[in-house]
Formats: structure tokens, C-alpha cells, sequence
């Protein structure tokens, strides 16, 4: 089993959202999502949740890559996010994740959101994640 695995088969959020990942390497990943009618909050505006699912998605993917390989999961401790530009209909946003620190219990990640066609920032954001091990919830799919 891959990350990628446990995104096509588990995260059905990102996939209703239709996020799309793509895992660089270990500690490196980029979402993409282009802004469409069900993820407006007003006319033309993408919705401030979008933003931050991309994000949360983001930090947690990329901190997940960092463990994956080694046994291991990661939990939410906390995360931080910024915005700066709102996203309208159309937007294409890409969302690029790297690993800041990785220690034996704590992985910290950092992100930004763009547009794709301006380059604007429209978010920045960083988090802290628990590592344990896989078979605390992987157990019966882990080969």
C-alpha cells in the first residue's frame, strides 16, 4: 500500500472536491483543484472552507509521504492558515507541501496556495502532526 493508495481508496473528501495529489517524493506532494460551482460561498467567490481543506489536506499529505515508508501514520496536533487573495470561479489553484522538521514523534509541514494562471499567493500555512505506527489503523489492509 502507497500514499497514494490510501488517497484513492480512503480520502473521499478531497476526491468530492475533487482535489487532485501527486506525491513528488517523501516530504513533497502538490494538490491541485480548479475553483468550480460547488465550492462558491457567494456568486463567483470560492468558499474560505476550500481554501483551508486544500490546506489541511496539504500539510497532512506531505507530512504522511515523510512517514509512510518507515510504518508509519500521521494525526493532526494543529495547523495554521493564511489567507491573502480569495479564489473565484474558475481559479486553478496548486498547492505545494514540504516537510519542515521531522522528528521520532512530531512531523511539522508548510504550504502555500496559487493561482495557477497569476501566480498570486492566495493562502500560506503550516502544521504539526503525530506520528505512529500503521497497524494502529491499517492493520488488516497492510500486506
Amino acid at each position: 500500500m502507497t500514499v497514494k493508495d490510501i488517497y484513492d481508496n480512503f480520502n473521499h473528501l478531497d476526491k468530492h472536491l475533487d482535489f487532485d495529489l501527486e506525491v513528488l517524493s517523501p516530504g513533497k506532494i502538490i494538490y491541485r483543484v480548479t475553483i468550480q460551482d460547488k465550492h462558491l460561498s457567494s456568486p463567483n467567490v470560492g468558499h474560505g472552507a476550500v481554501t483551508a481543506g486544500l490546506m489541511d489536506s496539504t500539510l497532512g499529505t506531505t507530512a504522511l509521504t515523510a512517514v509512510f515508508d518507515e510504518g508509519n501514520l500521521v494525526s493532526t496536533v494543529e495547523f495554521k492558515l493564511n489567507y491573502f487573495k480569495p479564489t473565484f470561479l474558475g481559479d486553478k489553484l496548486e498547492a505545494r507541501g514540504v516537510v519542515d522538521f521531522k522528528g521520532k514523534s512530531l512531523v511539522t509541514t508548510s504550504a502555500q496556495i496559487i493561482k495557477v494562471d497569476s501566480g498570486e499567493l492566495v493562502a500560506k500555512g503550516m502544521g504539526t502532526f503525530n506520528i505512529y505506527p500503521q497497524e494502529k489503523r491499517l492493520k488488516d489492509l497492510i500486506s
